[in-house]
Parts: structure tokens; sequence; C-alpha cells
């Protein structure tokens, strides 16, 4: 693959490819999908759900998936915005990184482990969980599984359940970043952190 360009804030130039629907434009579906959006804990529509409002029943579905891991899951909540962090990061995804920075300083990960993050390379300093974490996702990132060591430092730091969630919400963050990324999602105007340097590919 050649490398992206690294001149827009998410490695590919041009303008925004599905930015918000105006409401007069909504059909019967897409409408109670961004209503369903609203009502629940997020409380807009924003980010990735402005693209996958072109696909109602799919974001319906999906954004649900999103809902437990982001505010119900069995990790604690330093842990979540942690791997979150880690997935935006190999995907170079400013949307969800400026969005989840403040969110992970909030939730105790310091921002000397974050701003490592940024740069690229494995963090020094993590406390004993963000450390299983970070090689877990890691690993799983670049070899598609994890070794049986890997697995168990997993399993014993997060039981089994939490091992689910957390390969759940790398997948779900995976999907998200994705979609952002093609469809160019502008990063949030107000977040916090540096954009990211883009990865060469």
């Amino acid at each position: 693959m050649s490398n992206t360009p690294a001149d827009s804030p998410h490695g590919m130039p041009g303008p925004e490819r599905m930015p918000a629907l105006a409401p007069e434009a909504m059909s019967e579906a897409q409408q109670a999908a961004a209503q369903a959006l609203i009502d629940g804990p997020r409380g807009a529509v924003f980010g990735p759900f402005n693209a996958l409002l072109r696909s109602p029943e799919l974001m319906n579905r999906l954004q649900k998936v999103g809902e437990y891991l982001r505010f119900n899951s069995t990790l604690a909540p330093r842990i979540s915005e942690f791997v979150i962090l880690l997935v935006s990061r190999q995907w170079s995804q400013q949307f969800a990184w400026r969005l989840h920075y403040p969110l992970a300083l909030r939730a105790d990960v310091c921002e000397e482990t974050l701003d490592a993050l940024a740069e690229g390379g494995r963090p020094t300093g993590m406390t004993p969980d963000e450390e299983v974490a970070y090689d877990f996702c890691d690993e799983l990132a670049y070899t598609h599984g994890v070794s049986d060591a890997t697995y168990q430092r997993a399993v014993a730091a997060f039981t089994e359940a939490g091992v689910i969630d957390m390969m759940s919400l790398v997948g779900y963050f995976t999907t998200v970043s994705m979609i952002m990324n093609v469809a160019r999602t502008p990063p949030l105007a107000n977040g916090i952190g540096v954009p990211l340097a883009v990865f060469p590919h």
C-alpha cells in the first residue's frame, strides 16, 4: 500500500463525504434512528452516526452495541477509554481521539501515557492492567490473535467476560474508525489533545 498523505486531519485529503443530514432530508426510518440516538445516553447525532444514518437499521443495531460497550460493559471506564484511544491511534482516527482523550484523563489514565500512545510507541509507566490491555490489543491487531500467555494474563486481569467486552470494544471502534476515515468526518473543533500524526501504511 502507498503512504497516505498527511496534510489532512484523517490522512485523506478532500471535503467531508457524509455530513450531517438535514432533518427535512431524512426518511422516516432515518428520523426514528436519529431520535433513538438523541434519547439515549449520547444525547445527539454526531461523529460516526452522521455517516451511519445513511443505513438507519444498521445504525440502530450498531449504536446499541456501542452503548453497551461505552456505558455498561464489565470493563472499568479507565480501561475502556484507554482501549478506545489505542484503537484510535491504530487508525489515526482524529474525531475519536479528540473526543475520548479528555474522557480518558477524567477516568484517571495518565496524560504521559496518552501522549506516548499518540506518538505511536508503547507507553512506559502504564498501570499493570493497562499493560495487559495494551499487550492484548496490540498483539490482536498485528497477529489477528493472541498467544496463550497473553490470553491468560487478560483473563486474570479482566475475567472472561471482560476479555469478550474488550475484544468487542476493539471491534466496535475499528468499525466506527473505518467509517469516519472513509466519510472524512472532521475532528472536534473544541477537542482536547494534539491531532494525531498519520501512520505511514
